[in-house]
Parts: structure tokens; C-alpha cells; sequence
């Protein structure tokens, strides 16, 4: 699938303009996440609120965006499904910001493709919850391998959207952010996804 075909899909999948009402469910939970998480992260303990519950929100939210591609009836509540193995979901979190950081230090670059090789341990996780944050990060960047710069292209694709939404005042990404949100997962049906192994 052409990045043009994830584009048009991910439109047809949050029903084709942006004041439908799957559009401004997506547009809800994406609020709702980032309220939580702004929320966490002004407050005293912030940065331990913020450490242990962004992994379980995470998979919740990519969860979300995945039931959204597969013409499943995703609610709100499915944010907060990540929390029902906080522990691994946790750990995923944390792993791949400390891999992510410690690529980095190496120059921007490397922590850049780094990025791009566990993007889909979220997704990966959910489809597979027996797997643990290792298993996940291991999964995606062997899987991510050869479609890192199709991922970077496809989010390069956006960029006229993003530089409209600098004239909105940035409101134009609470629609946005949704939309790249639903390509990613359109992306990881497309090219990435794994099937529950047998155990």
C-alpha cells in the first residue's frame, strides 16, 4: 500500500471530513490523552505521574486507532486499555524512551532512525498482549527494518497539512494529529503487523 493509499484510507476510515463523527471521537480520545498527560506533567509529581502511566496510555491509544482501521466500533474508553498489563506496558515506555536517549547522545540521527525502529512496539503490544516490552521492541525493529524511510515519508507527507494548521493557531492539529494517527496504524496493517505467536 502507497503512501497516497494509507492517506485516502485513513480518511475513509474517520469518514471523510473532518466534522464526522469518527473524526471527532478520534479527535475526543486524542484530547482526552493529552489532557491527562498535560495534566500529570503541571502537577508536583509530574514527572513520576507522567513516567508510569504514558506506556499504559499509549498502548490504549494506538489500540484505539488500530480498532478505527479494522472497521471495528473503537470507545473511549479504550485509552485506558493499556493499563490492564500496566507492568509490561510500563516497562515498553521506559525502555524505549531510555534507547531512544541514550541513540541520541550519539548525535541526533541515530536516535532519530532508533525512533523509527520501535514505532511499533505500541501497536505490536497490542495486537500481541502476551508478548513483554523486549519482545515488542525486538519485534518492531526487526519488522521496521527496510520500512523506517517509508514511515519518514509518509510523515513528511503531512507537511502541508501542518503548515495550514500554523495559520489556524495551531487548532488545525487537534484535526491533524488524528489523522496521523490513524495513517501510522493504516501504516503498521499495511506493512508491520505480526500475528500472536503460539505459546
Amino acid at each position: 500500500m502507497s503512501n497516497y493509499e494509507i492517506r485516502a484510507k485513513s480518511r475513509q476510515d474517520l469518514g471523510g471530513n473532518i466534522f464526522n463523527n469518527k473524526w471527532m471521537m478520534a479527535l475526543l480520545a486524542y484530547l482526552i490523552y493529552s489532557l491527562i498527560v498535560g495534566v500529570c506533567a503541571a502537577t508536583g509529581i509530574g514527572s513520576i505521574a507522567l513516567l508510569l502511566i504514558t506506556g499504559p496510555l499509549s498502548v490504549g491509544l494506538f489500540g484505539y486507532f488500530m480498532k478505527l482501521t479494522r472497521a471495528e466500533t473503537p470507545s473511549i474508553e479504550n485509552i485506558f486499555d493499556g493499563f490492564k498489563d500496566f507492568a509490561q506496558n510500563f516497562l515498553l515506555y521506559l525502555m524505549i524512551t531510555i534507547f531512544t536517549f541514550l541513540w541520541s547522545l550519539l548525535f541526533i540521527i541515530p536516535g532519530i532512525v532508533k525512533a523509527y525502529a520501535y514505532s511499533m512496539a505500541y501497536y505490536i503490544k497490542r495486537d500481541n498482549p502476551a508478548y513483554d516490552w523486549k519482545q515488542c521492541i525486538d519485534e518492531s525493529k526487526a519488522r521496521m527494518d527496510g520500512h523506517k524511510w517509508e514511515l519518514f515519508c509518509l510523515h513528511f507527507s503531512f507537511i502541508g497539512w501542518a503548515i495550514l494548521c500554523i495559520f489556524t493557531f495551531g487548532i488545525g492539529y487537534l484535526w491533524l494529529v488524528p489523522y496521523m494517527q490513524t495513517a501510522d496504524a493504516n501504516f503498521y496493517e499495511a506493512h508491520i503487523k505480526v500475528n500472536e505467536q503460539p505459546t
